[in-house]
């Protein structure tokens, strides 16, 4: 007796909606957790037995293509159940049909141009906020096909506010309070561009006897989130906490899909989320991160940025202690001296992390400070994202209560900076105990000579929501589709 066919399907609600909707262009997701990266690879293979399809998916750089439990990863586990055949140097999938899924990036605007000519049957975005609205517009000119399949145009995306993605969704959010409006989810609207304007219309007849010269396209939004991920939830019940432990900002975009908010002054540190205690523990790993800056107030800047040095420690029970910050306005030779002393008053105890410009400058900055720090451990970090993006981490950890100052006459100022921040003059200080605190959680920091540390805790590295959906959704090998297209 042969072996029953598998029919690969989606979840009920969102993601089946998803793959079901007829519109020429499918934004899903707004929210962390709904399954977008395995629908939209399952849209992906609908029409693998046409020797003729082709389907492009991009994200915005390669390395996220080939990050751990990204969308290559996720393919591996899904495209071979159809038999497919992976080139990993062209990152494609070959299927048996003569079908291609391909991944590709978009890292610089001008990439776009590299698909001048190519003819695309399905383009995906995964993450669509990360790209911008001039590359996802010349792509839709690519969006074409001789396969016999209309071409469309599938997208995931979580909330970014100052995104093209936010005011194309608009009629789909509710403009007061951010959410998406349930009963508009799936709903398809059709649009022209007219004077370099969108044009709406609830239906393309309305848009053709007002703009007869125009075609419209279709286009609808559907949200998502952790609710309707039911093989996910079962699977990884304590994912939610992962959600709750960021910041309120972060919590309120990825766990909520609020589409209006942006970090304000107070949303990502607040004074009375850090205790005064009058000396740190015993044991702790220390290290002091320097934020330079090489400019004294004068006529033409009055305020310039500080220098400032945060030095932070994790003790054993892992709490973590701001001792001191050493801050003030120098030029360059001054700035050095203040590193210098700041470090022999430290202690060779302590590493010294110097923030490292980028480009090749920097570099020769970074080796001209360990050498003239020689004797004590130095670490030039170049720093990873943008100023908000690597204060989260220490931002979460403050919310929950485990950052505590030392108390010193330093503590009111470092408390308004990281109060204002986002928002405030200054942010030296804030970019300190981030760097601080980052560097003390990426293991390069080793523990002084007789210290006595716990050994690091396991820390949950979620999969991928792929790899979740694929384990409850996928059985044996044959493809039959749940639903077709229009």
């Amino acid at each position: 007796m042969a072996a029953p066919a598998t029919v690969i399907r989606p979840q009920p609600g969102p993601q089946e909606a998803f793959l079901a909707s007829p519109a020429d262009i499918v934004i899903y997701g707004g929210a962390a957790f709904g399954g977008k990266t395995f629908a939209l690879l399952l849209e992906a293979v609908r029409h693998s037995d046409n020797p003729q399809f082709g389907a492009v998916i991009f994200r915005r750089t390669t390395k996220q293509v080939k990050a751990e439990g990204g969308l290559w990863d996720t393919s591996e586990e899904l495209f071979p159940l159809l038999e497919a055949q992976p080139n990993l140097s062209s990152l494609s999938w070959a299927f048996p049909s003569g079908a291609k899924v391909t991944f590709a990036h978009l890292e610089h605007e001008k990439n776009k141009l590299d698909w001048q000519g190519a003819q695309v049957a399905m383009i995906g975005f995964d993450e669509l906020t990360h790209f911008t609205a001039g590359q996802f517009w010349y792509l839709l000119s690519r969006n074409r096909s001789a396969s016999g399949v209309a071409p469309y145009i599938r997208a995931t995306t979580n909330p970014d506010p100052d995104s093209f993605v936010a005011g194309l969704i608009a009629w789909w959010i509710d403009q007061e309070t951010g959410y998406a409006i349930p009963e508009r989810s799936g709903v398809v609207r059709w649009f022209v561009r007219y004077r370099n304007e969108l044009v709406w219309a609830d239906t393309a007849e309305e848009l053709q006897d007002q703009y007869p010269d125009l075609s419209p396209k279709s286009l609808t939004f559907i949200a998502s989130s952790y609710k309707d991920n039911a093989i996910g939830m079962a699977k990884d019940p304590k994912y939610i906490a992962n959600l709750d432990a960021l910041t309120s900002v972060e919590r309120e975009q990825l766990k909520l899909g609020n589409w209006k908010i942006r970090a304000a002054a107070g949303d990502y540190f607040k004074a009375e989320w850090f205790k005064i205690v009058e000396r740190a523990p015993d044991g702790c790993r220390w290290v002091r991160y320097w934020d330079r800056a090489a400019t004294e107030p004068n006529p033409q800047n009055p305020d310039p940025d500080y220098t400032a040095g945060v030095k932070l420690g994790k003790s054993p029970d892992g709490n973590y202690y701001v001792a001191h910050v050493a801050r003030d306005r120098k030029r360059p030779a001054g700035v050095k001296k203040l590193i210098k002393g700041t470090a022999q008053a430290d202690g060779v105890a302590c590493t010294v992390g110097i923030e490292q410009d980028p480009a090749q400058a920097g570099k020769f900055e970074a080796d001209d400070y360990v050498r003239f720090l020689a004797g004590f451990e130095v670490r030039p970090i170049p720093p990873q994202g943008d100023k908000e993006v690597r204060a989260r981490p220490a931002s979460a950890q403050a919310e929950q209560g485990n950052i505590y100052l030392v108390r010193g006459p330093w503590n009111k100022a470092f408390l308004d900076e990281l109060e204002a921040f986002p928002k405030g003059s200054h942010d030296d200080q804030v970019d300190g105990l981030s760097g601080a605190f980052n560097f003390l959680e990426s293991n390069n920091v080793q523990p002084s000579a007789g210290a006595t540390v716990e050994a690091p805790k396991d820390t949950y590295d979620p999969q991928s929501i792929a790899e979740r959906q694929r384990r409850g959704l996928l059985q044996n090998r044959a493809y039959r589709p749940f639903f077709r297209r229009g």
